[in-house]
């Protein structure tokens, strides 16, 4: 499984009682839906996978699976150390998944030979194709990437830190391996606010990218990627200049920004979806307030380029 477009992340909504809301999850789930993504990435960071026990998970990955119906695919995140992501990814399977995302493991750091070895134990228990998330304590290098080449069930790598350098040398070892698997092996943007490094990662092959800000603002995000899919430069740069240079400011103020500040976006659309959970912390009002000010700075963008455009 290799979705090619933009990908969805949702949130994870909880009620005040502290309880997975999984009506208002579903409802969440169809308007990602509506906006056509590629596939749905459910219980992963921006939805909260860590504040997640797994009854809980297991109820997303279910209800995700029962809302998308078919239509795109449901992948799942799983994680923490080896034999706990064994227990998610055979949660993941058992409620309908189509895939995985292999986010870190727990608290160790290793070698990138030790990170393909918590690679292959987790992929040896589950037939689900997998998603090597790489970033914080799980970074590869080209040997490691060609080496997951071998390990059939894992399809692609997302990265999560930013180093197109490193990433162009991964991509570039795969491609050039000679392995069967190089040419149909995926390669995902996953940077938070994927759409400030989407045209560095598309000029190394890397063209299929998350949006966090399709979770708030599916407006903003799918006319952000039509307009880079088609070249259409001058409104990509300005829903750069007005929208996403503000938010990645904004974003960058408070760590965990990623997600508590998206669920603020969702909130102000008015998505019931709650709190975050700790150690994350809800933004205070006078963040929420210059984040409605953003938001009407993007969609004022977009009402000028469709006027140019009549």
């Amino acid at each position: 499984m290799r979705p090619n477009g933009l990908l969805s992340f949702p949130l994870t909504p909880f009620t005040p009682d502290d309880r997975v809301d999984l009506a208002v999850f579903a409802a969440h789930l169809d308007q990602q839906l509506a906006a056509g993504p590629a596939a749905l990435f459910v219980a992963c960071g921006t939805g909260e996978f860590t504040a997640l026990d797994l009854d809980e998970y297991r109820d997303v990955v279910a209800t995700a699976v029962r809302v998308a119906g078919g239509r795109v695919p449901v992948v799942a995140g799983a994680g923490g150390g080896p034999r706990l992501a064994r227990a998610f990814a055979a949660a993941a399977a058992e409620c309908g998944a189509d895939g995985l995302l292999l986010l870190p493991p727990y608290l160790v750091a290793s070698t990138p030979a030790g990170l393909v070895r918590h690679i292959r134990y987790v992929a040896s228990a589950s037939a689900l194709p997998i998603t090597v998330y790489q970033r914080a304590n799980a970074v590869l290098d080209p040997a490691a990437a060609v080496a997951l080449l071998d390990i059939p069930n894992v399809t692609a790598v997302k990265d999560g830190r930013g180093d197109v350098v490193a990433m162009l040398r991964l991509v570039t070892a795969v491609r050039t391996s000679g392995h069967p698997r190089a040419a149909e092996f995926g390669f995902l943007n996953g940077l938070p606010t994927a759409e400030l490094s989407v045209r560095a990662y598309r000029a190394i092959g890397v063209e299929t990218y998350s949006s966090a800000v399709l979770c708030f603002a599916p407006d903003i995000a799918t006319a952000f990627h039509r307009a880079v899919t088609t070249e259409d430069t001058r409104t990509a740069e300005a829903l750069l200049a007005g929208f996403y240079l503000p938010f990645a400011a904004l974003r960058d103020q408070v760590p965990g920004y990623a997600v508590a500040l998206v669920k603020a976006g969702a909130r102000l659309g008015g998505l019931a979806v709650g709190p975050v959970r700790p150690p994350l912390v809800d933004p205070p009002p006078e963040h929420v307030e210059r984040l409605a000010e953003i938001l009407a700075e993007g969609r004022a963008v977009l009402a000028a380029r469709a006027g140019r455009s009549r």
